[in-house]
């Protein structure tokens, strides 16, 4: 069985390409907006990263939680910094977020067990 990281990257590449296939200029734009978002400005992406985590586990999204803990890694996140971060949510989103909270985490192990 694939570790959860590779499944995740997999499903994501898979549909995100089954997606952009179809001539929708609505769902192209949001993507590319999305995209256009984390690119660097004012705010570097590191930042943007951190900011897009926090409120991913606010929102309770573990896909997106996923997505951004490997885009935070990417842009030289520490697991120090990575829980701080976590922290932040926390306070945002209050109890609630622990269950995304042991998802991330777990997810974050098996992403630093990749390196």
């Amino acid at each position: 069985m694939a570790n959860r990281v590779e499944e995740f990257n997999a499903f994501r590449e898979k549909m995100n390409e089954r997606i952009l296939n179809v001539e929708n200029r609505a769902i192209k734009r949001f993507f590319g907006v999305d995209t256009l978002t984390y690119e660097p400005g004012k705010l570097d992406a590191k930042t943007k990263e951190m900011l897009g985590l926090v409120s991913s586990m606010v929102l309770r999204c573990d896909d997106c939680i996923s997505y951004h803990i490997q885009q935070c890694k990417k842009e030289g996140v520490t697991d120090e910094e990575m829980f701080e971060v976590f922290s932040v949510a926390l306070v945002v989103g209050g109890s609630i977020v622990i269950p995304h909270l042991r998802r991330a985490v777990a997810f974050l192990d098996d992403l630093n067990k990749e390196e």
